[in-house]
């Protein structure tokens, strides 16, 4: 954890709010399908109170920094093998398997 908060305090260390409260806001817009208003007005509601200019400008400078820990973390897609479910179906004349959908 110590590794994904200090790449990014070295590209915001003249920002006026605490780390914490920048990398929740733009962890919501890019996960979340939230509007920076939104992202204002949830805030708000905690009790942060932030302009959703502010929060789009943190993420313009915080994006290029956390887009390769995101990469690193990432799992590929369509890449894993899984066994479906299989029925042993016989009949007299010979034995079969029914793939369960």
């Amino acid at each position: 954890m110590l590794l994904i908060i200090e790449a990014p305090r070295k590209v915001i260390n003249q920002m006026h709010y605490p780390l914490e409260v920048m990398l929740i806001c733009v962890r919501w817009y890019a996960a979340y399908p939230l509007s920076l208003r939104h992202i204002e007005e949830v805030m708000a509601e905690r009790g942060v109170l932030v302009d959703h200019a502010t929060v789009h400008r943190w993420s313009i400078k915080i994006f290029p920094v956390l887009a390769p820990m995101f990469r690193r973390c990432k799992r590929p897609v369509g890449t894993q093998q899984f066994d479906r479910p299989k029925a042993r179906a016989s009949t007299a004349a010979s034995q079969f398997y029914l793939l369960a959908f």
